[in-house]
C-alpha cells in the first residue's frame, strides 16, 4: 500500500515538473512546431487550387501550348475546346518553345503551386524521337527528366521532358508556386522542345482547363484551376523567316534560319512559315516583294489535310542576277472560314 502511495506522489511530482518546463521553455517548444508545419507545407495547397504557369515566358509571344489533354475516352481524341489539338491518351498538356536554340539558351520550369518534391529523375540524354527506333529507345522512361510534387489534399503535378542536367530540387524539396525546378528539354518521348505537364487530384488526371471530376466530352462545365485565365488558341505561329535551301520541320525545330542578312549569290530565297493546329480547307496565301516594292510572287494554296503542325513556303530562285540586293518582304495569311488566324510579316537583306 506504501509502495502504490509512493508511486501516485512520484507520478504527481513528475507531470508538475514537466508542466512547468513546458510552460516556462515556449519558445523552444514553439521552434519545434514550426519546424512540422514547414515540413507539412503542402497543406498550403486548397481543394480548389489555382496554379500558375509552369514555364517562364510570355504565352503566344516566345511559348505556346501546342497539345491539350484528351477529352474523349474513345481511340479518337478531342482537346476541351471541341478541337483536334490532342492525341488519343494525351494526360496533360504541352508547353512548347520554338526550337533548340531557343532551348539551349534556357526557359525555366516552375512548380505551379506550393509543395514537395516526391520524385525525380535525370541524366536522361536530350534527343527529338524522330523515328520507331528513338521511341525504343525511350521505353519506360517516356517522362524522360522531370518530377512530381504532392500539393497536399489529393492534388500533385507531374513535369515531364527537363533538359538533361538542369534538374536543381530532390525529393523532399519544399517549393512554392514559381520556383525553378529545371529548363525545358527534349529527353524521353519528346519530338519538339518542350514542358509536359500532368495535373492528378486524388490518383485521377485533371485537366486544368476543365477541373476536378469533369465528365469526358469538350461540351462540359469549365471550372479552370489556372490562377489568371488561359485562352484556348488551337491555331498559331510557331516561327517564320528566310533562307536559301528548302527547309525540312526538323531544320525548324533544331533552330536553323534565323538569319536576317544573305548574301545576293544565294541560290534561291525562300519564305517560310511554320504553323500549328492547321485544318483541311484552311486557306494559306504567301506573297514575296523585291526590294523594289514590286511583287514577284503570289501563291495562294488550299491545306488538304488537318496537321498539329505545318511548315510551308514559297521561293525564289537567283538565276542571273534575278535576286537584287535590299530588302525583300515575306507576307503570309492563313484564313478559315473567311476569318484570319495567323497574320506574319517577315524582311530581309540581301548583301
Amino acid at each position: 500500500m506504501k509502495l502504490k502511495n509512493y508511486f501516485h506522489v512520484f507520478v504527481t511530482a513528475l507531470v508538475t515538473v514537466l508542466v512547468t518546463y513546458l510552460f516556462t521553455n515556449a519558445n523552444t517548444h514553439t521552434l519545434l512546431f514550426q519546424n512540422f508545419v514547414i515540413d507539412n507545407s503542402i497543406a498550403e495547397v486548397p481543394n480548389n487550387p489555382k496554379f500558375v504557369l509552369p514555364i517562364k515566358c510570355k504565352l503566344d509571344q516566345d511559348c505556346f501550348i501546342l497539345l491539350y489533354s484528351d477529352r474523349d475516352p474513345s481511340p479518337k481524341a478531342v482537346d476541351f475546346g471541341c478541337g483536334r489539338q490532342t492525341y488519343d491518351g494525351h494526360k496533360g498538356t504541352d508547353f512548347a518553345i520554338s526550337d533548340e536554340k531557343i532551348m539551349i539558351k534556357g526557359v525555366a520550369v516552375e512548380a505551379v503551386a506550393p509543395g514537395k518534391v516526391l520524385r525525380m529523375r535525370d541524366g536522361i540524354p536530350d534527343r527529338r524521337v524522330k523515328n520507331q527506333a528513338d521511341r525504343d529507345a525511350v521505353k519506360n522512361i517516356e517522362c524522360g527528366n522531370g518530377m512530381v510534387i504532392d500539393h497536399g489534399n489529393g492534388w500533385e503535378t507531374q513535369y515531364c521532358h527537363l533538359r538533361n542536367g538542369s534538374i536543381v530540387v530532390k525529393p523532399g524539396t519544399v517549393v512554392k508556386a514559381g520556383t525553378q525546378l529545371g529548363m525545358v528539354g527534349t529527353s524521353g518521348l519528346a519530338s519538339f522542345p518542350h514542358l509536359h505537364l500532368s495535373v492528378r487530384y486524388q490518383g485521377e488526371i485533371v485537366d486544368p482547363f476543365v477541373g476536378a471530376n469533369a465528365k469526358s466530352g469538350c461540351n462540359t462545365a469549365r471550372n479552370s484551376i489556372w490562377q489568371q485565365p488561359l485562352n484556348y488558341k488551337p491555331t498559331g505561329v510557331i516561327r517564320s523567316g528566310f533562307a536559301t535551301i528548302a527547309p525540312t520541320m526538323d531544320d525548324l525545330w533544331s533552330g536553323k534560319f534565323y538569319e536576317t542578312v544573305l548574301p545576293e549569290n544565294s541560290t534561291a530565297l525562300i519564305f517560310w512559315v511554320q504553323i500549328y493546329g492547321v485544318l483541311a480547307g484552311d486557306k494559306e496565301h504567301y506573297q514575296l516583294f523585291a526590294p523594289n516594292g514590286e511583287q514577284v510572287i503570289d501563291n495562294r494554296k488550299e491545306i488538304e489535310s488537318a496537321n498539329k503542325t505545318w511548315m510551308g513556303y514559297v521561293g525564289k530562285r537567283n538565276n542571273y542576277q534575278s535576286l537584287p540586293k535590299g530588302k525583300w518582304r515575306g507576307e503570309y495569311h492563313l484564313t478559315r472560314n473567311n476569318k484570319v488566324l495567323v497574320s506574319l510579316r517577315e524582311e530581309v537583306q540581301l548583301n
